[in-house]
């Protein structure tokens, strides 16, 4: 399976696809400037030699065709950009991991965007897609440092089963986080509005947090709703 990410060459992005890369997924960090992406896949094949099968690169457009897409843009061109390559994302799982933020002075506030979430309006740029919301409160350094796990639930969802299923099977094989299926895709607004509070956290402590929820018994990914 081809993970393509999108707009990956931002720390967010790139972390994610290195990661995914070293459990397995081929994986292809796309820009719209492949020389861009190039540099920040050398860049960490340089410190993780053993990325080297596994992580590549290209323009967003060969991201697009491979078998999921993962959009890590700015949350104001998720859309936008999705749009751009419908084509090649017919009928793929997307995954939307942008949060819609704004920093006042020192707080961090969510914003809400015409449609409630980012991924809803991803999902309204290609109806024949289906979108997953997923990734959004993962640390983007502690992602990049690969080879050390990371302690953190990882809240999913989306309006389709068997698309929450391949991504909760993919979360799992990150060492450290657990999937967590959260339900349909209206529920992406409260969990990318968190995202303020985690990092109002981080600021207020000094300090990087990622969410765990306890009461959840045994593999989350076989619990039935």
């Amino acid at each position: 399976m081809r993970i393509g990410v999108i707009g990956g060459s931002g720390p967010a992005g790139s972390s994610l696809a290195a990661r995914l890369a070293s459990v397995g997924y081929e994986a292809v960090i796309g820009s719209r400037s492949k020389y861009r992406a190039m540099e920040s896949r050398d860049s960490f094949v340089e410190r993780f030699p053993e990325l080297d099968e596994h992580l590549g690169y290209g323009d967003n457009a060969m991201a697009a065709t491979c078998d999921i897409v993962v959009i890590a843009t700015p949350w104001d061109s998720a859309a936008t950009m999705a749009q751009d390559h419908a084509d090649d994302l017919h009928g793929k799982i997307v995954v939307s991991m942008a949060n819609a933020l704004i920093r006042v002075g020192r707080e961090f506030q969510p914003l809400v965007p015409p449609r409630g979430s980012v991924a809803a309006h991803v999902q309204a740029a290609v109806p024949d897609s289906r979108v997953v919301a997923a990734f959004h409160h993962l640390p983007a350094t502690e992602l990049g440092h690969i080879g050390e796990p990371i302690e953190s639930d990882v809240l999913i969802c989306a309006d389709d089963p068997s698309a929450v299923r391949t991504i909760s099977e993919m979360v799992a094989k990150i060492p450290g986080c657990r999937p967590l299926d959260a339900g349909e895709l209206s529920n992406a607004t409260a969990i990318e509005a968190f995202t303020a509070v985690l990092l109002q956290l981080n600021v207020r402590y000094k300090t990087r947090v990622a969410p765990k929820l306890t009461g959840i018994k045994g593999d989350p990914r076989a619990l039935k709703p």
